[in-house]
């Protein structure tokens, strides 16, 4: 059972602190990587029989099983995966770095190229941990910088096949070559290549302890995206929350490792006590029942503290991989404490100004008066400065916005006249 302890007495250090049942895989970790340098595919075949219990006869996936996979597929996940898809690709095209050349001065040219890699390394994780969403995150930002060839590695089943859904995720985003090896044995393959598996240029995506230690000793040999550590969750939740839901997000990321940490910090015993509860409810639901336990039980932590600004704190100052703010008293114990914004807008050059700025619900709403001086026909040129004057502010508000969590900001702006007459307003979002 997840333990409750009280903020006031545990050390901030200690919040995220975990067990860890492997205390260094260095050293198996470098005999992989040497075994699979030097015997290729026969090294990857073997690890495949130890580790997966498969008895595979060739690593890489025909393009027929691909389609096959994909036709067997369940058919609303993949109309879920082309919209996806759609949605990702559109954020990562807004990151695509260009080319520039600088001639300033005669015989004085100053620039940068960007030319994408010819090959990228992908991995995703398999077993009950096969999630499409790896191959999405990773293959379509890869796609739209221009990499000529994607090659995924994932651990097969027993039966030596690859899920469905991830072979469909794999056909949509237009990976070019799968292989059915996990593990350091498949990052070896794609950092020296083998028999099977060509030599890439970089290798992206997650993995368990064991992948990121071979990650870390092949750099250099080959490109990585990170080291990337066990998952990790901070909810921050007051008395309103649903306690299954909260229950739920902590689950999303324990299931993940035994490694993984979730946390909780709620200004509640009662939402404590309750999301204790529904943990032990939801847990015996799961098919990694016994990893989510272990992480749970191991290096989860519910922390009741006297304020919710506490648990922002901790937010900002331990930089997790993944936080949810699901609490109106968060937003509102923040905006009493910073108060930037609202002195921003009162000290505006457009007038004078008051500003109210509160929560509704997971929002943050931020109310706006401008009186100004009006003269005859000059009601939109009034208009066009105080949308000026809150145009610069937006940026503020956005990342007040992103500080507490808050899943929407409303500026609501009246403009008046001297008198108190209404002259137009509106309302941003």
């Amino acid at each position: 059972m997840i333990r409750i302890l009280k903020e006031s007495e545990t050390k901030r250090e200690a919040i995220f602190a975990r067990e860890d049942p492997v205390a260094n895989v260095e050293e198996p970790v470098r005999a992989i990587l040497e075994d699979v340098e030097k015997n290729g595919d026969e090294a990857l075949k073997r690890y495949t029989k130890e580790f997966d219990g498969a008895d595979i006869s060739t690593v890489q996936v025909g393009m027929g099983d691909v389609e096959e996979g994909f036709r067997r597929a369940d058919p609303v996940l993949v109309e879920i995966l082309f919209r996806a898809v759609d949605r990702i690709a559109d954020f990562h095209r807004r990151q695509v770095r260009n080319s520039f050349l600088v001639n300033e001065e005669d015989g004085i040219v100053l620039g940068q190229k960007v030319l994408p890699l010819e090959r990228v390394g992908l991995y995703v994780p398999g077993g009950t941990a096969a999630y499409p969403s790896s191959v999405l995150m990773n293959a379509i930002p890869a796609k739209i910088a221009g990499v000529k060839e994607i090659c995924m590695v994932t651990p097969p089943g027993k039966d030596g096949k690859i899920p469905p859904n991830i072979l469909a995720a794999a056909k949509v985003c237009g990976v070019d070559k799968v292989f059915r090896v996990g593990g350091a044995q498949a990052i070896a393959a794609l950092a020296y290549g083998t028999e099977s598996v060509p030599k890439v240029d970089k290798i992206v995506g997650p993995g368990n302890q064991y992948v990121a230690e071979a990650k870390k000793q092949v750099f250099g040999k080959v490109g990585i995206d990170m080291v990337a550590g066990p998952s990790e969750i901070l909810v921050i939740a007051d008395e309103k929350c649903d306690p299954r839901i909260v229950a739920a997000d902590m689950l999303s990321q324990a299931e993940h490792d035994k490694n993984a940490s979730a946390v909780l910090i709620t200004d509640s015993q009662a939402l404590a006590e309750a999301v204790q509860g529904a943990l032990e409810e939801q847990l015996p639901q799961l098919k990694r029942e016994e990893i989510a336990r272990a992480s749970i039980e191991n290096n989860g932590k519910i922390i009741v503290a006297d304020s919710l600004l506490t648990g922002i704190e901790i937010a900002n100052d331990s930089a997790i991989d993944t936080s949810d703010s699901a609490a109106e008293s968060t937003i509102s114990a923040y905006l009493s404490k910073n108060t930037q914004l609202k002195d921003s807008i009162e000290s505006s050059a457009a007038g004078n100004a008051t500003a109210n700025i509160y929560a509704k619900g997971n929002a943050m709403v931020v109310e706006c008066t401008l009186t100004v001086m009006l003269d005859d026909g000059q009601t939109s040129a009034i208009k066009n400065a105080g949308d000026t004057v809150i145009s610069s502010l937006k940026p503020m508000l956005s990342s007040m916005r992103s500080d507490v969590g808050a899943d929407n900001m409303v500026m609501v702006v009246a403009y008046l006249s001297m008198d108190g007459s209404y002259i137009t307003g509106g309302v941003a979002k």
